[in-house]
């Protein structure tokens, strides 16, 4: 599951010298752009590191290398566990969790329908529903295996495969901020394709400004502001990655239980969490889900907290939402 977030960040500048040990980068791993902006004396040092990493953990999880952990797992589908690295194996069992808290909304072995439908490439297409119904035999977290003595990792069944493309980048942007804190830097914003994480607070001490994408109008349109220090944002959304075939929309997040793209209400969810790997593995899970569940199984985990849009323009927060964190600037939203 490629989870696709547009939350677009925006920054409000002080009038005065920009910090001199500021530092910026643009970079691409993961399958997305990658901005990274830290200030502090060893800025540089921390975002040369950072990059890295995250190169690090693409070579390491990516469904598209042929020499990743995960293309490892999914060759020996049905034959034999893999051996892989502490990054993976942790990644994947955190997948494993998320997708037993979400019902199987969110499941790693979805790789097979998705490849099925390709929304986003150009083999994109409606399958047949009888390929889908074949294929969602192969969708099943209760078929991957863990041998924790060994770091081993199998699928079950034959031509069965992992896709972590739904909670990689949390892990990664976590990675990203520990390493920052390793080199010191106390103010820094991680933008991994739109997963967000606020590291601390602007360099004037006030939090950082994070726009939510109105998911009815183009990129940069917001529906509110989040205010935010050390945090991480992360948004589901269902209006970035689609196609239209006679006259119906198909949108790329596709529900493992239907093997067709999710009919939730919802349209729009934001996870706001101390922790980026919560955020993408609860985000599109809770998209699908529905917004009774989805409401319940947020209040129920403590740090976490989210904002839904659903498609009458209504707007669901948790308890832990008020308006020192979110503030409301489209009126036809409510």
């Amino acid at each position: 599951m490629i989870v696709i977030i547009i939350v677009i960040l925006f920054f409000i500048f002080v009038t005065g010298k920009i910090e001199k040990h500021e530092a910026t980068r643009s970079s691409y791993a993961l399958g997305t752009l990658i901005n990274l902006r830290a200030n502090g004396n060893k800025a540089k040092m921390a975002i040369d590191k950072a990059l890295e990493r995250l190169n690090q953990i693409d070579d390491r999880m990516s469904a598209f290398k042929e020499s990743s952990d995960i293309s490892k797992i999914n060759f020996n589908a049905g034959n034999k566990g893999k051996k892989v690295n502490n990054d993976t194996y942790f990644v994947v069992k955190k997948a494993i969790e998320y997708s037993k808290v979400l019902e199987g909304t969110f499941d790693p072995t979805i790789r097979p329908l998705v490849k099925l439908w390709s929304i986003g490439t150009k083999e994109e297409k409606v399958p047949e529903k009888s390929q889908i119904e074949k294929t969602l035999k192969l969708v099943n977290y209760n078929d991957v295996i863990f041998d924790d003595k060994n770091n081993s990792i199998m699928l079950k069944h034959d031509k069965q495969a992992l896709d972590v493309g739904g909670i990689a980048k949390g892990f990664a942007a976590d990675e990203v901020r520990d390493i920052f804190y390793q080199y010191n830097i106390k103010s820094a914003l991680i933008d991994l394709g739109g997963n967000i994480f606020a590291l601390g607070s602007k360099e004037d001490g006030s939090a950082w400004k994070v726009g939510i994408q109105n998911p009815f109008k183009p990129r940069g349109e917001f529906i509110g502001i989040l205010s935010v220090k050390n945090k991480s944002i992360v948004t589901s959304g269902n209006y970035e990655r689609y196609f239209i075939k006679d006259g119906k929309r198909f949108h790329h997040i596709i529900d493992p239980k239907t093997g067709y793209p999710s009919e939730s209400k919802i349209i729009s969810a934001t996870i706001i969490s101390d922790n980026s790997i919560e955020g993408d593995g609860l985000s599109t899970g809770v998209y699908i889900i529905g917004i009774d569940k989805a409401m319940k199984i947020i209040e129920t985990i403590e740090g976490i907290d989210a904002i839904f849009i659903t498609e009458d323009k209504k707007i669901y927060k948790t308890s832990g939402i008020d308006e020192s964190i979110f503030t409301l600037t489209d009126s036809e939203f409510f």
